[in-house]
C-alpha cells in the first residue's frame, strides 16, 4: 500500500488540421488496470480504478511534432492538457492514413518522486481529413454501435453494463463494424473518410471504449468524450450539450467537407441532428438513426420526421438496411 504508483500520460485521439492543432490528453497515476482478469470482482475493481483517478495537476509537458517543432503545455487541476492553436505546418507531408503522430513527455521528470512508465515517452495521434476524403462520419456510441441501455429507466442497464460487464464481453451491434469500415473506405474503397465517435461517456472510460472499438474491428477514429461533472462542480453547465458542441466543432474544423450523422432513437440524437442540419445548410448528406425497443420513444421520433424534408433520414431496424441505403446513395 505504501508503494507509489507510476506516472503516465494518456493522449486522446483528437482531430484537427495541418494548420491548426487540437491535442488533448490527461496525466495520471497508472492504476495498473488488468484486463486479463475476467471475473466480476476484477471488473468492478477496474471500474473503480477508472473513476478513482489520481491526476497530475500543473505538470509541465513537452510535445514534439513531425515537423520537429517542440511545444510546451501544462496540465490543469484535473490533469488534462490541451493545445488548441494555429500552426504554420504541423507536418512536412500529409499523413497517408490521415493521422498526425506526436510525442509527449513530462518536461521535468526528476521533480517527481514517482517513476514514469514507458520511459517517459508517450505517443499521441491527431486525425486530419485528407484531400481525397469524400465525406466524414460522425457517430454516437451508446446504443448506436455498443448496446448500453441508456434508454432504460434510470439508465440502470447502462450502469450495470459499464460496471459489471468486462469490455471483452461487450458486443457491437450486428454489422456495425463492417458498415463503418465501408464508410471509411468510401465508394472507391481507397479513401480514408474520417470517422468521429462522439459519446456522453466521461473521459474516465476512454481506455475502455478504445479497447472495445479495437477488439470489434471498427475503423480508427477520433474518440470524443466529456468531462465528468460532480455535485460540487462550480463551473457553469454548458448551454448546449456536449454532443451538440462537439459535432458543431467538427463541422467548423472542416468547412469544405460534408458529413453523415449516425445515432439512435433512444435519447437526444434526433433533436440534436435536426438542429445541426438547420444551422449548417447543405453540410449533412444523410442521417441514420437506429431504432430502440421503447415504443414511446420510437413514436416520438417517427412523428418528428414525419414531414421532414431538409435531409434524408433513415430509421434503421438492422444494419443491412443502412448498408443498402448507403450503396444506393453512392456512399459505399
Amino acid at each position: 500500500m505504501l508503494k507509489k504508483d507510476k506516472l503516465q500520460i494518456i493522449p486522446f485521439k483528437t482531430y484537427g488540421t495541418l494548420s491548426h492543432l487540437y491535442l488533448r490528453g490527461r496525466a495520471l497515476e497508472d492504476e495498473n488496470i488488468d484486463l486479463q482478469k475476467i471475473g466480476w470482482r476484477s471488473v468492478l475493481l477496474n471500474t473503480w480504478k477508472r473513476f478513482e483517478t489520481d491526476e497530475i495537476e500543473n505538470a509541465e509537458l513537452h510535445v514534439k511534432l513531425p515537423n520537429k517543432e517542440e511545444l510546451q503545455v501544462s496540465t490543469d487541476s484535473e490533469g488534462y492538457y490541451l493545445i488548441d492553436s494555429p500552426i504554420e505546418n504541423a507536418s512536412k507531408n500529409t499523413p497517408e492514413d490521415g493521422w498526425l503522430p506526436y510525442k509527449i513527455a513530462y518536461k521535468n521528470p526528476d521533480k517527481f518522486k514517482n517513476d514514469i512508465v514507458a520511459g517517459n515517452c508517450f505517443y499521441g495521434e491527431m486525425l486530419v481529413a485528407l484531400p481525397n476524403s469524400e465525406y466524414g462520419v460522425i457517430s454516437d456510441v451508446d446504443d448506436t454501435i455498443l448496446h448500453t441501455g441508456v434508454a432504460s429507466k434510470f439508465k440502470w442497464r447502462a450502469v450495470f453494463n459499464t460496471f459489471f460487464i468486462h469490455v471483452f464481453h461487450r458486443k457491437a451491434l450486428e454489422g456495425t463494424a463492417d458498415f463503418y469500415t465501408q464508410l471509411h473506405k468510401g465508394k472507391s474503397k481507397n479513401n480514408c473518410n474520417p470517422i468521429f465517435y462522439v459519446s456522453n461517456s466521461p473521459w474516465n472510460l476512454y481506455g475502455y471504449l478504445k479497447v472495445f472499438l479495437n477488439r470489434n474491428n471498427f475503423p480508427k477514429g477520433a474518440l470524443l468524450l466529456r468531462d465528468l461533472r460532480h455535485f460540487f462542480d462550480k463551473i457553469p453547465k454548458p448551454k448546449i450539450s456536449h454532443k451538440h458542441h462537439e459535432i458543431q466543432n467538427i463541422l467548423n474544423t472542416y468547412p469544405d467537407l460534408s458529413f453523415i450523422l449516425i445515432g439512435d432513437c433512444g435519447e437526444h440524437d434526433p433533436d440534436i441532428y435536426v438542429d445541426i442540419v438547420a444551422k449548417n445548410p447543405n453540410r449533412i448528406t444523410s442521417i441514420y438513426l437506429r431504432s430502440v425497443k421503447n415504443k414511446k420513444k420510437m413514436l416520438r421520433v417517427e412523428k418528428l420526421f414525419q414531414n421532414y424534408q431538409d435531409v434524408e433520414v433513415l430509421l434503421v431496424y438492422n444494419t443491412e438496411e443502412a448498408i443498402k441505403h448507403a450503396k444506393n446513395r453512392g456512399f459505399i
